[in-house]
């Protein structure tokens, strides 16, 4: 069995790789072999610039698990990161022109407005310019101008600072006087090496004028240690609500040091779930681990947060992944606040998330147990959100008696 799981990794690690490497032709050819000519400057200059890009980006994934100098992290950071989006939106926008290709070739056939259009190249080129050729950088330069609009568009949606949503949910066992009790849930914040400090004032900031009741931390607060990240996560200190700030670990803390984070998240002001609860006045705030605890024996405990409480209270429940609903539904829970999807964020990821998750962002209903999937308030890799604008929820519960 051993050997059959060996051979399947292996495989399957094979197929990757061979994928990865098919995609990157794949951009190469349609991008720099189809539109320059050989022994050019321009393809060389284009097959330097995405080996570079390619190697910075693998550069900026490993650096963060192989123990170099945090500095030098931040350097290689935002190239090799936002060359994955761009990356990305390239061979997505080249795979429409491909459709658009033989249209465009179809219409210079026939076109004699086409045919002046090929022949003006020509006339300020050394050698005449073929239409396959015309067309191959009609459509390079079409694809790379809008991946670079997406890009920039998704850029400045991350750094501006996430928006903030307005959720009402019912919940029958919510008595009347805890009707409009105001709870501001934030994920997936995920300070490191690109977002740092200026992001997380800003998120406080925008957390503190909505003045809620209380304040859910649900998890992937950070992408380093505490030693690199003192500073950035310093303003988490300032937040303010009626019954304090709480937090439960996402599996990135156990990625950058959990132990220590735990520790010091509590310094912060932070209140620590972890796998346990706390009787607020009107309800139950419980709080479970991240699966990722399990690898150093700190996973999710639902009987040591859930299993002898007052099942007449009702209960929130603070999980980082919404796959935790299942064991939410069978403790009874009555709302489960979760993260770590980014709605997917970047299109189409939102299709590749919802195969990994029941809910991959908003409000959905397990039986009697609601969870609410936030889409976070960073970005991680690339400072990039695509489709699935960064959110802070202010969740509005509502009593049925009300």
């Amino acid at each position: 069995m051993d050997v059959v799981v060996v051979v399947g990794v292996v495989v399957g690690a094979v197929i990757v790789v061979l994928g990865v490497v098919g995609v990157h032709w794949y951009l190469w050819r349609r991008l720099v072999w189809d539109t320059t000519e050989r022994g050019s400057t321009a393809r060389r200059v284009g097959t330097g610039v995405i080996v570079a890009g390619t190697a910075l980006l693998i550069g900026a994934f490993a650096s963060e698990s192989v123990g170099v100098p945090f500095r030098i992290t931040q350097i290689i950071a935002w190239p090799g990161y936002m060359w994955g989006a761009l990356f990305v939106y390239l061979v997505l926008w080249l795979l429409v022109g491909e459709l658009v290709r033989p249209l465009l070739r179809r219409w210079m056939t026939h076109s004699r407005t086409a045919d002046d259009i090929a022949a003006t190249v020509a006339a300020d080129h050394p050698a005449p310019v073929s239409r396959r050729l015309f067309v191959s950088r009609a459509v390079g330069a079409a694809a790379s101008l809008a991946a670079v609009s997406t890009v920039g568009y998704g850029t400045h949606s991350v750094l501006t600072g996430p928006r903030v949503k307005q959720l009402t949910v019912p919940l029958a066992n919510l008595p009347r006087a805890a009707h409009g009790y105001r709870i501001a849930v934030v994920s997936d914040i995920h300070l490191g090496p690109i977002l740092g400090r200026g992001f997380a004032e800003r998120v406080v900031e925008t957390i503190n004028d909505t003045q809620p009741d209380l304040i859910a931390v649900v998890g992937d607060l950070v992408d380093g240690s505490v030693e690199h990240l003192r500073s950035a996560v310093e303003p988490l200190a300032r937040l303010q609500a009626r019954h304090g700030a709480y937090f439960v670990t996402g599996n990135h803390e156990y990625f950058s040091g959990a132990e220590q984070w735990i520790e010091h998240v509590q310094e912060l002001g932070l209140r620590l779930l972890a796998n346990s609860r706390t009787e607020l006045p009107y309800f139950d705030l419980a709080g479970v681990n991240d699966i990722q605890g399990e690898s150093i024996g700190q996973g999710p405990d639902f009987t040591a947060a859930l299993g002898d409480r007052d099942l007449a209270r009702t209960a929130v429940l603070l999980a980082h992944q919404p796959v935790q609903i299942h064991d939410a539904v069978e403790f009874g829970v009555d709302l489960q606040l979760s993260g770590h999807t980014h709605g997917g964020q970047l299109w189409p990821g939102n299709y590749l998330a919802g195969l990994a998750n029941p809910t991959v962002a908003g409000l959905d209903r397990y039986g009697d147990t609601q969870l609410y999937v936030s889409r976070g308030a960073g970005a991680w890799g690339p400072p990039v959100r695509v489709g699935a604008p960064s959110d802070i929820t202010v969740i509005e519960l509502a009593s049925k008696q009300a």
